[in-house]
């Protein structure tokens, strides 16, 4: 009779690894989960002969590409999505993954996907073979699948992240395009604009200092302007590189890191619609591995790798200590939501914001949650009714539908701002540059 390896929890959230005898895997499973363990991960215990005949074996690893980077999001979306429609129609998962290996294009997920197999074929589970590609699928993909492997629901707990998938991407698509527009006509722009600093300008300035003519103020400061912008032309790329080495060196450390997102997820305008798009991500994400069985600290803590934010981190690491301790999700997120005080944050608000004025801003955000009683009042209702899973989508389905108006809204205001800014500059110059010339030509006439 085999002997099975296992990782579970009991009902504490204690991890708990140990052996097991059993005819097949799904025995093994039953046993444990009679026990009242929930099981995270299994496998057959490997012998000393097994390892030599794996290692001595007549087959051998195909040969791999040299590949940088990892899997996108819309690749990982599409595999997922066709591996649960295989599993669906009921085909083996070994032969499903060797489908799908077939189809996809050289690069990361074809070689993980070769590296999957091979795990596979000496004996490991989906989950475990998964987990040995972490560039190619995330600690939350892998525990969904090891969660639908011991519920015995794969092609669901598969069907279900391939939706979550398609509307994370969703989403993050609607913000980047609504980001397109503005920072592709801010820097055409700033070439533009530039352009005629260098260019234009100083050849309108030798004309009047030719014709010796009394300049007005306007004049006066595009031309200092336009001097400056010729002579120190470097600045202008080297300033925007300067502050995102300066953010990416201060992120370094867990302060810094700390006090630049919660500057940004509160930054007027913008920091609103960062902050929706989390909580409708996390909150899906929660939503989508309670229903899947996956246990709730460690569906919070992958939550928490997976938020993409300081503050959310340490909000959701909060929760998680809370609930070893044995109370609910709502209380410490009620607790915790609120921002601490944070000197890197207040120096950015200082930097970025008008100085004083930032201060000030700053210190009134700081008493504002992050996440709203909304929220906590729809965890604490599917705690006490039992439908946690439920409840969470709804408020990420309300926060998607917020930030698809807000980007609709942005995206509408900026386009007449836009114009507008760039009218007035335009304008100015050619006022400026105009005026001396009307000044001229009725001299000469």
């Amino acid at each position: 009779m085999p002997t099975y390896h296992f990782e579970a929890m009991d009902s504490t959230g204690t991890e708990i690894k140990d052996v097991i005898e059993a005819a097949t895997q799904e025995e093994a499973q039953q046993t444990i989960r009679q026990r009242g363990y929930f099981v995270t991960k299994i496998a057959v215990k490997k012998t000393r002969k097994d390892a030599k005949a794996k290692a001595g074996g007549p087959g051998k690893k195909k040969s791999r590409g040299l590949v940088i980077g990892g899997v996108s999001g819309k690749q990982l979306t599409t595999f997922t999505r066709q591996l649960s429609i295989l599993q669906d129609a009921g085909l083996p998962i070994l032969r499903s993954l060797r489908i799908l290996e077939q189809q996809s294009k050289p690069g990361r997920l074809k070689n993980s996907l070769l590296d999957v197999c091979e795990e596979i074929e000496s004996g490991s589970t989906l989950s475990e073979a998964m987990s040995k590609c972490p560039k190619a699928f995330n600690r939350l993909f892998v525990n969904m699948i090891r969660a639908g492997e011991a519920g015995g629901a794969l092609e669901v707990i598969l069907q279900r992240l391939a939706e979550f998938q398609e509307r994370a991407d969703a989403l993050k698509r609607k913000v980047r395009g609504a980001m397109v527009y503005p920072c592709v006509v801010v820097a055409v722009a700033v070439i533009i604009l530039t352009c005629i600093m260098i260019w234009i300008v100083p050849s309108f300035e030798k004309i009047f200092r030719d014709f010796k003519l009394d300049l007005p103020l306007m004049t006066r400061i595009l031309i200092t302007v336009s001097t400056a912008t010729l002579s120190f032309w470097y600045l202008i790329p080297l300033i925007p590189i300067s502050i995102w080495l300066m953010v990416k060196l201060v992120r370094k450390f867990e302060m810094g890191r700390t006090g630049w997102d919660g500057f940004i997820i509160k930054f007027p305008v913008f920091g609103q619609l960062i902050e929706k798009n989390i909580l409708a991500r996390t909150t899906r994400t929660l939503g989508t591995l309670v229903a899947s069985g996956v246990p709730i600290l460690e569906a919070m803590n992958i939550v928490k790798e997976t938020s993409g934010n300081a503050i959310f981190e340490r909000l959701f690491g909060k929760v998680t200590e809370s609930i070893r301790e044995g109370e609910s999700i709502s209380k410490p997120m009620k607790e915790y939501s609120t921002l601490v005080f944070n000197p890197i944050c207040a120096f950015f608000w200082f930097f970025f914001i008008l100085g004083p004025i930032g201060l000030l801003l700053y210190m009134k955000k700081m008493r504002e949650k992050v996440i709203d009683d909304l929220v906590v009042n729809m965890v604490d209702v599917g705690e006490e009714t039992g439908e946690l899973d439920t409840m969470l989508y709804k408020v990420a389905d309300t926060y998607d539908d917020e930030v698809k108006v807000l980007t609709e809204t942005l995206v509408s205001l900026m386009e007449p701002l836009l114009i507008v800014g760039l009218g007035l500059m335009i304008g100015f110059i050619v006022i400026s540059l105009f005026l001396p010339l009307i000044s001229l030509i009725n001299s000469l006439t």
